[in-house]
């Protein structure tokens, strides 16, 4: 895996994947808008990523009828430098038609603690966290 990084002006990048995707990265000063998400909010945004998709896929494998899955992530940063998440929680919201809530349950506790790579890292410094809704439509 390969990405590059370049700096445009003051505090802006961009990022270039292997794959050739970009993004805008970067911060600003006082009132300035950001020109795009920081280092540190696409490290968290990657975690909830990493960690929605491996839900997907065992919901997929255990033939749960999934509609939508949503990760809102919450965290706590050091004070000081070099200002590592002390605290990460993940608040997954899964859609679908009769959903199992212990199957649900089950797929997020294999992403957070065994299969995500990014927590897996993260939890390094971070006090990892999750907890659910299920939200069942009518047939």
């Amino acid at each position: 895996m390969k990405s590059t990084i370049t700096w445009v002006k003051d505090k802006t990048f961009t990022g270039q994947t292997e794959s050739g995707h970009s993004i805008v990265i970067g911060t600003a000063d006082g009132s300035a808008p950001k020109p795009g998400p920081s280092a540190m909010e696409l490290m968290l945004m990657g975690a909830g990523t990493c960690s929605a998709w491996d839900v997907v896929e065992i919901l997929r494998k255990s033939r749960q009828e999934i509609d939508d899955v949503i990760v809102e992530l919450d965290a706590d940063r050091a004070e000081d430098p070099p200002k590592v998440f002390t605290r990460i929680h993940l608040h997954f919201v899964v859609r679908g038609r009769d959903l199992a809530e212990d199957r649900v349950r089950r797929a997020i506790e294999l992403s957070v603690e065994k299969y995500c790579s990014a927590l897996t890292m993260l939890e390094k410094t971070a006090e990892v966290s999750f907890d659910f809704d299920t939200q069942n439509r009518d047939a």
